[in-house]
């Protein structure tokens, strides 16, 4: 199938943070209408998609093809012995008990048939019932000829959903694998559009959630170079956009965070550097925002406390001090107060690093 034929807005992911639902991939929320990209017609003659298993594009209703602890399409379906019920693999091996009914599980197996069915229910998700709206169509037996149009954006949203439920419920390998197939429809599409903006932001959200997924997994190396490769695609676009900047920057952090307990500080100080000089960047262009200021603060903390690491202690106080100024002049209102929350622990943090001697 290919991946996004018809790129619109894009909204990457916030990677460390709560998303609220809405799709990294198409900046749209899953529980909204995701069908044409044109806007919704009005035409009579349009038919709706409808799914025997319980989805549809605009719901993403959970069905028979779905583990009922994750809430995600089965990944590595296994059938519980001797009840039968079927989970994800990963998610009932936690059980004793078949937590659908709470028979004692004898043991589990797979199975091939049930997850064969999944699976073709993903590579077919991309298409949608829709008649034509041209006036030349084709009529059979006085009705209008109904035909499959690719709406792989839709795709691209449907497994990137998928994914956040897995990684959500701790199916790892779920998310994993759900997310490397939307950055395979992404990567075939770009071998004819490789000067797509918007494709190649879609994969740099996709590939730092990919690194999120290795590192959960304990596979540094792994999520090191999903990170790196999502910074690369990133940095080459124009930053504009305050979520590319926050998806950036934090990619850059988490290369920086997972190379700090490997002891190799220099290399994690040219990484925090990066995304500190990211953030630098946007607070210019967008002073006003709340939120790239605490961002700002943060990295400046953390270069600060690599120095401090690395025995240069004077430059290290100048970081955390000029962290501590923009907190304080930063005044936010009481319909802010997750913020304020978020500020007033990162500065309380700030005035103990001064404290340290």
């Amino acid at each position: 199938m290919k991946s996004n034929r018809n790129s619109s807005g894009v909204c990457p992911a916030k990677s460390d943070r709560n998303v609220s639902g809405v799709c990294p991939v198409t900046g749209k929320n899953p529980g909204g209408s995701t069908g044409n990209a044109e806007g919704k017609s009005s035409d009579p003659r349009l038919v709706p998609a409808r799914c025997p298993f319980g989805y549809d594009s605009g719901t993403f209703k959970l069905g028979p093809l779905s583990c009922m602890i994750c809430q995600a399409l089965l990944h590595e379906c296994s059938r519980c012995n001797p009840c039968s019920h079927k989970f994800c693999k990963a998610c009932v091996l936690r059980f004793k008990d078949c937590p659908l009914c709470g028979a004692d599980i004898d043991g589990i197996e797979p199975d091939p048939e049930l997850q064969a069915l999944v699976d073709r229910f993903i590579d077919g998700h991309a298409r949608i019932k829709r008649s034509h709206a041209s006036g030349d169509e084709e009529v059979l037996g006085g009705k209008n000829k109904v035909i499959y149009e690719d709406v792989s954006m839709e795709r691209g949203a449907f497994l990137v959903q998928q994914a956040m439920r897995a990684f959500r419920a701790q199916n790892i390998g779920s998310a994993k694998s759900r997310l490397s197939m939307c950055a395979e429809d992404i990567r075939e599409e770009l071998k004819s559009s490789e000067d797509n903006l918007d494709l190649r932001s879609q994969l740099g959200a996709v590939l730092g959630m990919l690194g999120d997924c290795c590192r959960t997994l304990g596979d540094s190396p792994s999520a090191i170079s999903y990170y790196e490769e999502s910074a690369e695609f990133l940095s080459k676009l124009p930053v504009k956009d305050l979520e590319l900047v926050h998806t950036l920057s934090v990619s850059l952090n988490k290369i920086g965070d997972i190379r700090y307990y490997d002891g190799d500080l220099q290399s994690v100080r040219s990484y925090y550097s990066r995304s500190l000089d990211v953030r630098r960047n946007a607070v210019k262009e967008h002073s006003a925002v709340a939120s790239l200021v605490i961002d700002l603060a943060t990295s400046l903390a953390k270069v600060a406390d690599v120095d401090r690491n690395l025995g240069n202690e004077s430059t290290a106080a100048e970081g955390f001090k000029e962290a501590i100024e923009c907190l304080e002049k930063l005044k936010l209102g009481p319909e802010q107060s997750s913020l304020e929350q978020r500020r007033l622990s990162v500065l309380d943090f700030l005035h103990n690093q001064l404290a340290v001697k």
